[in-house]
């Protein structure tokens, strides 16, 4: 093993404990991660810094995260803090398991997800991030290098949290560019890293999401020959302009090199786009108008809500929450039929839930919310989902996985009681009178 640490090693925590070094995982700009073993034989990861990185600013950030003891799956705190010498330390957290996966494959497509999964792992980022800022935390290094997603949940991960400090707090890096706010990288009079920053690192990171390119690499960049630091600072901070800015097309994205944002941009949902936008243009002038949370939040759970199966392929395709035409499939232009609908009605602030009705449709407890503080798409929150009569194909109906009793009232006017794990057929006009006054309708498209 080639680090700073042998295996073999052993070192101690704060509170006494013993670690063996097990062996090298990784390593990054500040230091190195070692897979260590407890003496209950449990596992952790050991992040190491460099001596260059070891500072004692560092080391009272650190300090500071663990004394926090933030406890949220989402991320790999900080949970010990681990000593060998003023200027050698580091703390653990818990490894991170085998299904969490990096954007850069993603990018390589070396892992394979849909859509639907893309735009809960948008979702899920933005609750986390979200989390942290109301507890008065500035993350300070959102990019892709520290978000980690699983393909098939959608679940996401966020590591290398030892930047992370209280709103103000001067201390620690700016973040990393390319996801820095332009203000950063220009180094404006009184621009320090915040949650306002944080908004901006924010939309690169989705934006990077769900059309795999960066949002200023666009003609701009490929004209430069040496891209220096110097060169950077003016792309990202001193000139950025958004490779899809309605009033400017001089960094429009090259037909050769840039075939996959011109390919994945035109599939997102335009309410989608309209965010970006915002974010992209008056967004860097103006880092009060960039968009909040609770936005992104909002438009990601109806565009999710909105997704529908091509009849012919079978690929789902994101669709414009609302719209009365669906367009084309990507994968093979086959034009889309949009399904039935169940329009969820939420007791007051009452707020209105679309959900297509389409193939593997599912509502969850987050659906009957007007203002849920998570969303949550695994099975434990599942309330209903849409199945297939087993002996009747092409029939379907809306199954009560929920532990109430739902009352359901047909379009002329005769009721029925749908118990835990009863079906009712689904057909237009079917209304449904669900847990803690919500309230839903099934409606032709």
């Amino acid at each position: 093993m080639s680090g700073m640490l042998d295996s073999g090693d052993t070192l101690t925590t704060g509170t006494g404990e013993t670690l063996l070094v097990d062996r090298l995982l990784g390593s990054g700009g500040q230091g190195e991660v070692y897979r260590v073993t407890l003496p209950d034989g449990s596992a952790k990861a050991l992040k190491w810094y460099y001596p260059e990185s070891a500072t004692p600013q560092q080391r009272q950030v650190v300090e500071d995260l663990v004394a926090r003891d933030f406890d949220d799956e989402r991320f790999l705190w900080p949970t010990a803090f681990v000593d060998a010498a003023p200027d050698r330390f580091g703390y653990l957290m818990d490894v991170r398991p085998d299904r969490f996966r990096g954007l850069p494959e993603l990018f390589r497509r070396t892992v394979t997800t849909t859509f639907r999964e893309l735009l809960t792992a948008c979702l899920y980022t933005v609750e986390a991030y979200q989390a942290l800022h109301s507890r008065g935390i500035a993350y300070r290094d959102i990019s892709w290098g520290n978000i980690f997603f699983d393909p098939a949940t959608g679940d996401v991960l966020v590591c290398d949290n030892d930047n992370a400090v209280v709103e103000g707090d001067r201390s620690g890096i700016s973040g990393t560019m390319g996801f820095m706010a332009p203000e950063l990288v220009r180094g404006d009079p009184g621009a320090m890293p915040g949650t306002q920053s944080d908004l901006h690192s924010l939309s690169v990171l989705l934006f990077m999401f769900l059309v795999n390119h960066h949002p200023f690499k666009g003609a701009r960049e490929l004209a430069i020959r040496c891209l220096d630091e110097h060169a950077e600072r003016r792309l990202y901070g001193r000139d950025p302009l958004f490779v899809f800015d309605p009033d400017d097309a001089d960094n429009r994205p090259d037909p050769v090199e840039h075939t996959t944002v011109r390919a994945l941009w035109p599939l997102v949902p335009v309410s989608l786009q309209r965010l970006f936008t915002q974010n992209f243009t008056k967004g860097l002038r103006e880092p009060s108008a960039r968009v909040r949370e609770s936005q992104w939040r909002d438009a990601l759970r109806a565009a999710r809500d909105a997704v529908v199966e091509c009849p012919n392929c079978g690929r789902q395709n994101m669709t414009e929450p609302g719209a009365a035409t669906p367009g084309t499939c990507w994968k093979d232009g086959t034009p889309l039929v949009l399904p039935p609908r169940l329009v969820v009605t939420t007791p007051p602030p009452r707020t209105e839930r679309h959900i297509m009705l389409g193939r593997a449709a599912r509502i969850h407890r987050h659906h009957l919310t007007a203002e849920p503080t998570r969303h949550d798409y695994s099975d434990g929150s599942l309330v209903a989902e849409l199945v297939e009569h087993p002996q009747k194909p092409g029939r379907y109906g809306l199954a009560n996985r929920s532990a109430e009793v739902w009352t359901g009232t047909r379009s002329d006017g005769t009721s029925q009681r749908i118990g835990p794990g009863q079906t009712v057929p689904l057909r237009s006009g079917l209304a449904l009178e669900l847990a803690d006054g919500a309230r839903a309708e099934v409606r032709a498209r």
